[in-house]
């Protein structure tokens, strides 16, 4: 029998690991696993983990201060990672063996300094900087209104981009005209490469707080229709640009949020096209599972579900709570990285 993960791409979707643990990568690659991705969580974890012990400890010997230890140990962690994925970037000729970088949290601070104007040119140069020298390192940038300024111009420098912190299909497509108007500046196609990540679970967290009156058969449903849809107009849009790579979609925020749901519950539902991108308890799951995926990406609830989610769903109003949500969930992690960093220097001058 095919195992589950192996079932899930043959049903036409390609599986990522929302993680750089090098164990946890090592261990999804012999599941079939092709791409990776990383944040200041994650780095945070492996810290924690004492994975990182001795790259942080010589880096903290180095002379680095706290803000360039903690940058280039996330560079240092993603490029063990791209090492994995590289053969499957080789054998795609660069549709898949991706492992994603994320820019600086703390642009989207409340509390920075910068103007916008300075921010759009400080995502600019990170994404240009972090990039460089890297087949398959995706630039993750926020689609926020400072990161989606900067997409045209990234686009246009080459640098191969996972637009993140997506939730609405307009936000969507302002960052998708941005990477597509930068495309189209350079010399050639052949090698652009974007996608689009899409948070699912947060969604149906909003609408059991703030949606309360949706019913049974619509309630905990919207974060799937909603990255269905997003999918499908991106399938339409990019159908007759004639490009050799395919901008994608990337299902994240796979996790399942409500207990009594199956870990699978977002899997199974986005299963058949695209990227997925799950924790590693989920992959693991999933591989243990015993079950066999098949395509559901293209299904969609009844009609009268779906009337009644746009009746009751203020799209605009969920945008509005979750960004702001998900900007403190962006730059907070990065605030706690770098006091682990700190900690850890301290415990080193403590025993020195």
């Amino acid at each position: 029998m095919t195992q589950p993960i192996q079932s899930l791409i043959q049903a036409g979707s390609k599986v990522w690991l929302d993680s750089v643990d090098p164990q946890a990568v090592a261990q999804n690659r012999t599941w079939g696993v092709t791409g990776a991705t990383s944040n200041p969580v994650i780095i945070a974890g492996l810290i924690r983990s004492g994975v990182l012990d001795r790259q942080l400890d010589e880096l903290l010997r180095s002379g680095q201060s706290d803000e360039e230890v903690a940058w280039t140990l996330a560079d240092q962690a993603v490029r063990m990672a791209q090492e994995v994925f590289l053969p499957v970037w080789e054998e795609t000729q660069g549709d898949d063996g991706y492992v994603s970088f994320e820019l600086d949290p703390l642009l989207e601070d409340p509390e920075c300094p910068l103007s916008h104007e300075e921010k759009v040119q400080r995502y600019i140069a990170l994404g240009r900087q972090w990039s460089s020298g890297h087949r398959n390192r995706m630039i993750k940038v926020p689609a926020t209104p400072a990161g989606i300024d900067a997409l045209e111009e990234l686009a246009a420098s080459g640098v191969t981009l996972n637009v993140t912190l997506l939730f609405v299909p307009e936000q969507y497509r302002r960052a998708r005209e941005a990477v597509w108007r930068g495309a189209q500046r350079r010399g050639d196609l052949e090698h652009f490469k974007a996608v689009f990540s899409v948070f699912v679970s947060r969604i149906d967290v909003y609408t059991a707080k703030h949606v309360p009156e949706l019913s049974e058969a619509a309630q905990g449903q919207v974060g799937t229709v909603n990255a269905k849809r997003i999918w499908q107009e991106n399938q339409s849009y990019w159908a007759d640009k004639g490009l050799k790579l395919k901008p994608e979609i990337i299902f994240a925020s796979t996790g399942v949020k409500n207990p009594q749901d199956p870990p699978d519950k977002y899997v199974e539902a986005l299963a058949g096209s695209d990227i997925l991108t799950n924790p590693p308890e989920t992959n693991a799951w999933v591989q243990q599972s015993g079950k066999q995926y098949t395509r559901r990406v293209d299904q969609l609830p009844p009609e009268e579900v779906l009337r009644e989610i746009d009746q009751k769903v203020d799209l605009e109003r969920m945008f509005q709570v979750l960004m702001a949500e998900g900007i403190e969930k962006f730059a907070t992690p990065q605030k706690q990285l770098l006091q682990l960093v700190a900690q850890r220097r301290q415990q080193l001058h403590t025993v020195g």
